[in-house]
């Protein structure tokens, strides 16, 4: 059966049995475990905050939730689960700029559709990128490095934690905005792509504050800026490249609760009253800054406007900059 003919066929199924499920959606989650996707290999950034996060909810409510990594194709494999699941609340996902925004204008062909198969729940956390060069690399400043690019098109290459990822966007974003030719090398992860660019087979990484942190500390890399349009409380000595000297920049790495289409807006609110209460606490606010997040939360509507508006600013980019997969 198809993802489509799947879709049809559960919401002819949910018009016949609103009734149960409202019914079940008042005593959400009653007594069963919630099941939180997450759509990558564990260890990562996002699985790291997913288990948190998780950890949290349980500890305020007492609800069992079960952490599931599905990872595969960018992130699309574990959202099309969740967006195939039944919508009683009992799956979440927790999805990212990359699978909720950049994808859907960049890949030909998705499992699901972004802006009609989810229910916004809350948004979670939003993550800025670093442009990072090797601590010997001969660019003191990202100008220095711009100035070079745009000197030796195609020379300098960028390497990729993955296509479709915010630091591949918002290499992208800058080649367009700097006007020069960006050379991407794709790799299978952040750290055999820090691997490579450390052993000189490549010039540059957008990479996330808890990939290269300890890197960092430890001087092999050299931070030239930060893509938040404001600088980071752990890089503070960090330009961001808003005030290097291109207005407006601003990529970012956020994560968001989302249920598929069609779960009660009882569940929906329920699960937002405890991101609230759990996201406004300041413990988890000190547990996002310490790695270079910032924690978000606010109304699901405030999600939904919010993926919306990332949808639209990343499918302008990557129309005008005619951004293409890399292989």
């Amino acid at each position: 059966m198809t993802a489509f003919s799947r879709r049809a066929f559960l919401g002819a199924a949910l018009c016949a049995g609103a009734l149960p499920l409202q019914a079940r959606a008042a005593a959400y989650p009653g007594g069963r475990p919630v099941r939180l996707v997450v759509p990558y290999t564990p260890g990562g950034g996002t699985d790291t905050v997913a288990r948190a996060i998780a950890a949290k909810i349980t500890a305020s409510t007492g609800w069992t939730i079960v952490v599931e990594n599905r990872p595969g194709a960018g992130g699309n494999i574990g959202m099309d689960a969740v967006a195939e699941s039944e919508p009683d609340g009992h799956m979440l996902g927790l999805g990212q700029t990359s699978n909720l925004a950049i994808n859907p204008a960049l890949m030909p062909r998705m499992p699901f559709d972004a802006a009609k198969d989810f229910a916004p729940v809350a948004l979670v956390a939003s993550l800025p990128v670093v442009l990072v060069v090797k601590a010997d690399a001969p660019w003191q400043t990202l100008g220095a490095l711009i100035e070079d690019a745009q000197a030796r098109p195609g020379a300098i290459k960028q390497a990729l934690a993955g296509s479709g990822t915010v630091g591949h966007l918002a290499g992208e974003l800058l080649a367009h905005q700097a006007r020069f030719e960006v050379l991407n090398v794709p790799y299978r992860g952040a750290a055999p792509a820090l691997n490579d660019l450390l052993g000189g087979s490549t010039d540059y990484m957008f990479a996330t504050p808890q990939a290269s942190q300890e890197m960092l500390k430890g001087k092999v890399l050299r931070p030239l800026a930060v893509t938040a349009r404001t600088r980071l409380s752990i890089l503070p000595d960090v330009p961001t490249v808003a005030e290097s000297g291109y207005d407006g920049f601003e990529a970012l790495d956020w994560k968001a609760l989302v249920a598929p289409a069609g779960t009660p807006p009882q569940v929906i609110a329920a699960v937002n009253r405890v991101m609230e209460k759990i996201l406004a606490d300041p413990a988890t606010v000190a547990m996002f800054t310490a790695e270079g997040s910032t924690a978000m939360g606010g109304s699901p509507e405030a999600a939904r406007q919010y993926i919306e508006d990332e949808q639209k600013k990343w499918a302008r980019l990557i129309r005008a900059a005619r951004i293409q997969t890399a292989a």
